[in-house]
């Protein structure tokens, strides 16, 4: 575990935690099956619509998780230990942290795990990168995604980034305009 860096236990019927090199498996099923496919269409934060393929693979994850200005935070089922809920948070100790790679289960959203897992993230870039404002890339066609950070405080910053067409490491886009947009919230 870094230096500094602590979670909460049993939050939302969750015990939140790092990521470890053994969690990579879980980790990419975990992504996957909430962002694409059917198993993502049983959740309301799909993109099976937008995109097929993967959204992330073995050795994007284990890069993640080694990587040593990045945190993979988890949430297990307190009961049975499945994994309901990641994301990725990034410092870059210019005063921003960066949050990214955000999964729920799509069957345990709507519990409160994925505003467990937000908030642990922020009160972590805050604590350990003393980081002032986190950010996040959200493909601009997921208004009900955006909507429900902008629910919690973010707010678009009128920044915007191509999608990466023709890279499949993320998945293979279904129509032509996809594009990232940029939200952010001062911590």
């Amino acid at each position: 575990m870094r230096e500094g860096t602590r979670f909460t236990e049993n939050v939302a019927g969750a015990r939140l935690r790092q990521a470890a090199d053994d969690d990579v498996k879980a980790v990419v099923d975990l992504v996957n099956s909430a962002y694409r496919g059917e198993e993502a269409k049983k959740g309301w934060t799909t993109e099976a619509d937008l995109l097929d393929g993967q959204r992330v693979d073995a050795e994007n994850v284990g890069e993640l998780i080694a990587s040593p200005d990045t945190v993979v935070i988890l949430a297990e089922d307190t009961g049975s230990q499945d994994l309901l809920a990641c994301c990725e948070l990034r410092g870059d100790h210019g005063g921003d942290a960066y949050f990214g790679m955000f999964s729920v289960s799509p069957l345990a959203q709507g519990r409160g795990i994925g505003r467990a897992v937000l908030a642990e993230a922020e009160g972590q870039a805050a604590r350990v990168w003393s980081a002032r404002r986190m950010t996040m890339l959200v493909i601009r066609q997921r208004e009900a995604l955006i909507a429900w950070y902008e629910r919690r405080g973010y707010a678009l910053t009128g920044k915007s980034a191509p999608f990466p067409y023709g890279d499949e490491r993320f998945g293979i886009p279904l129509r032509d305009d996809l594009e990232f947009v940029e939200l952010a919230k001062e911590l």
